[in-house]
């Protein structure tokens, strides 16, 4: 008998009970932040024990929520400390040599995680302690970077929270893991092991749900960077991508006539694997290209360099980029060029979300107010 204490649910169920839509229920199944399995009618199943353990209350959840690291540390540590985690992938990194702007900047967006360099900053037992009694930041690591027993003390300072990094070379996948969630997530493509996946995929899926840009018309503020990238950089081609489980849906494209393409052809694949522009000088002769079938066949392209766009909580939805049919170099001050236009339009994805929050919470006072 099919009773909402049952122990075996539907998509629909795990939609009703995380308060989310049927499509996000969908993205967390079929990404594998819920263990699921097909009935013989091809229909997914999941237990109600693995969809509790994603609930506030109920566990730890098993998905984190935000790729923002802010690393705080005095201006002689900061640059290596950010160096070290240029080698974690999923982690979107803001770094601060003093805890004040850095508290400004955590705001009402709780990071994944915390860094702090004890040696190098005066005030870290205050910091630590004003960090740990933040019940917003409950979710959130506290890497603290300096040798255990001088630092031993801010144990109770930050009521046992504290993750002691001593060894830098742990810092990384410290980070990395604070970033993923406590639950390894594996997120099955289109086209299997030929796509690159971050490594917080199924993460990075959601924020993308959750920004509600995928199939919307196209907008001035966002196609008019995809047309100065063109004019500037002077390429035929300029997109603006979104990289959805299936498809690279273009929410600008200026010299394109498609909409899309299948997630296989994206050169943007690699693009969100990183922080920085990409630039493949001639496709024909990159490995990871040659036999895309964008190069191979019509329209036979040959160039590509894009930069990430990133959502306020440090997701990588998809890129800005720009293509030609013929190779093509970037100089540096080119290159710099496109990454501040992709800058700008992540600024853009980040004016709708607060402006798309404040609304709700606007809503949400206009009712109680009646």
């Amino acid at each position: 008998m099919d009773t909402p204490d049952k122990d075996i649910l539907t998509t629909t169920d795990v939609a009703k009970i995380l308060g989310v839509s049927v499509r996000t229920a969908q993205l967390l199944i079929e990404g594998g932040s819920i263990p699921s399995w097909k009935t013989p009618g091809g229909h997914r199943r999941v237990y109600r024990s693995d969809v509790l353990a994603l609930v506030p209350g109920e566990g730890a959840s098993a998905l984190a929520v935000s790729a923002r690291v802010i690393v705080i540390a005095g201006p002689a540590s900061l640059s290596a400390l950010t160096a070290r985690l240029a080698s974690a992938p999923s982690c979107f990194v803001d770094a601060y040599p003093e805890p004040f702007s850095a508290l400004l900047n955590i705001g009402g967006r709780s990071p994944a995680a915390v860094v702090i360099d004890a040696a190098s900053l005066p005030m870290a037992s205050d910091l630590l302690r004003a960090l740990a009694s933040d019940p917003a930041l409950s979710q959130t690591a506290i890497l603290l970077v300096g040798p255990k027993a001088a630092t031993a003390t801010f144990a109770v300072t930050s009521g046992g929270r504290v993750v002691f990094i001593e060894d830098l070379d742990t810092l990384a996948a410290a980070t990395e893991a604070a970033v993923r969630g406590p639950v390894a997530v594996a997120v099955a493509a289109e086209a299997g092991s030929l796509v690159p996946l971050p490594g917080n995929e199924a993460q990075r899926l959601l924020a993308l749900e959750r920004s509600g840009l995928v199939d919307t018309p196209p907008e001035d503020a966002f196609d008019r960077l995809t047309w100065l990238a063109a004019q500037t950089l002077g390429m035929p081609i300029s997109l603006i991508t979104l990289l959805t489980p299936t498809r690279q849906w273009f929410k600008s494209r200026h010299g394109l006539d498609m909409a899309d393409t299948p997630r296989s052809w994206a050169f943007c694949n690699h693009t969100i694997l990183q922080q920085r522009c990409m630039v493949a000088e001639d496709l024909s002769a990159d490995e990871r290209f040659a036999d895309n079938p964008a190069v191979v066949d019509a329209p036979h392209f040959r160039f590509y360099a894009g930069c990430p766009i990133i959502d306020p909580d440090g997701f990588t939805l998809g890129s800005l980029c720009v293509i030609d049919t013929q190779p093509r170099k970037l100089d540096e001050t080119q290159q710099a060029i496109l990454t501040n236009l992709a800058s700008l339009v992540s600024d853009e994805i980040k004016l709708r979300v607060t402006d798309g929050r404040l609304r709700r919470a606007m809503d949400v006072l206009d009712r109680k107010s009646r």
